[in-house]
């Protein structure tokens, strides 16, 4: 199997398939390009479509976003999820900055030196951004190398994490342009090479897939074990006042939404909160289940009087719309306004 003729394949299709995505422009934007890279991980594409425009529109530029605010930055990701992600790139940001006189380097080994970006990052960025041959590997490129040569292996085997390093770092060698050629292996993996539902006959290397020829393509790679997820009980309350404002508070730094804000809420891990534990006018309004990577978190709704207190202030649906909220805030928040 050829690696020229694998990567003038995914090269020339990547040229006619390739989705058209705003910082997918020429030449290639860096902060743009930042930007987008923290956004995408593990978020579809579609969501970060909606949410990036009016990121960069805020943060046109990365010594805007050094300068911002943390509840800035995290206003503007809410709806986003991952928000450790937000918090990365604004220190990268920062870093870049003070560090390289807000010029983002080009380099693997002084882009890998910035906070939140691994080895992937940093070569999507050098690769894509500044031309250099530098490989990368995600679950979408690791899934389109095991299929072409029919490897069997769990994805997280150190072994098979370097084995696919060491073969996208000889396409990236044997292409014309090592940009075009990650990004066609990112695009194969996302639209044709998927984990169901795989659309072979639209694939440019199908010819020389081992894994078809086999047989294998539904089996490769073996699914992950999947770990058993823990069950958080949280009980919300929205306490409205008069004018309409909403009870909020602001969490704190360390675990799961850190530093977000959120509707006064109790959280348990043993058994949900009793009603007469919430308060004494205390209504049950609604339930809901909302499921992270490592959590099942069962929501129950209340509505009930509440004082403000040093850390919980009534705030207008403006205010609340400018703040950092977690996708399942909004939802109870939604119970009593349009979030935007």
């Amino acid at each position: 199997m050829s690696d020229r003729k694998i990567a003038r394949a995914l090269e020339a299709w990547f040229v006619d398939a390739a989705r058209e995505m705003p910082w997918r422009i020429s030449p290639r934007d860096p902060y743009w390009s930042l930007v987008s890279e923290f956004m995408l991980q593990q978020t579809q594409v579609s969501r970060v479509l909606e949410k990036f425009g009016p990121f960069v529109e805020r943060f046109p530029s990365i010594q805007s976003l050094a300068e911002a605010d943390e509840e800035e930055v995290l206003g503007e990701w809410s709806g986003l999820g991952y928000y450790r992600r937000a918090r990365m790139l604004h220190a990268c940001a920062k870093a870049v900055v003070e560090n390289h006189g807000g010029v983002i380097p080009s380099d693997v080994e002084s882009l890998m030196a910035l906070p939140g970006i691994g080895r992937y990052t940093a070569g999507a960025m050098a690769s894509m951004v500044f031309g250099d041959r530098e490989p990368l590997v995600d679950g979408n490129v690791m899934r389109v190398l095991q299929r072409l040569h029919n490897v069997d292996q769990q994805q997280t085997d150190p072994a098979t994490i370097k084995w696919a390093w060491e073969r996208a770092t000889g396409l990236v060698e044997a292409s014309t342009n090592p940009g075009v050629l990650n990004e066609s292996l990112m695009e194969l993996g996302a639209t044709v090479c998927t984990p169901k539902k795989i659309r072979c006959d639209w694939c440019p290397v199908a010819k020389m897939c081992e894994a078809l020829k086999a047989g294998t393509t539904e089996s490769v790679p073996p699914p992950k074990a999947r770990a058993k997820r823990k069950e958080l009980f949280c009980a919300s309350v929205l306490s409205v006042d008069d004018d309409g404002r909403v009870l909020m508070e602001q969490r704190g730094s360390g675990g799961m939404w850190a530093n977000m804000w959120q509707v006064p809420t109790i959280e348990r891990e043993d058994r949900p909160t009793a009603v007469d534990e919430v308060g004494d006018d205390a209504e049950l309004v609604d339930s809901f289940v909302h499921q992270t990577t490592h959590r099942i978190v069962r929501f129950d709704v209340y509505r009930c009087t509440l004082s403000e207190l040093a850390d919980r202030r009534y705030k207008t649906q403006s205010q609340i719309n400018r703040l950092g909220i977690s996708n399942a805030q909004r939802k109870v928040l939604g119970l009593v306004f349009d979030q935007d």
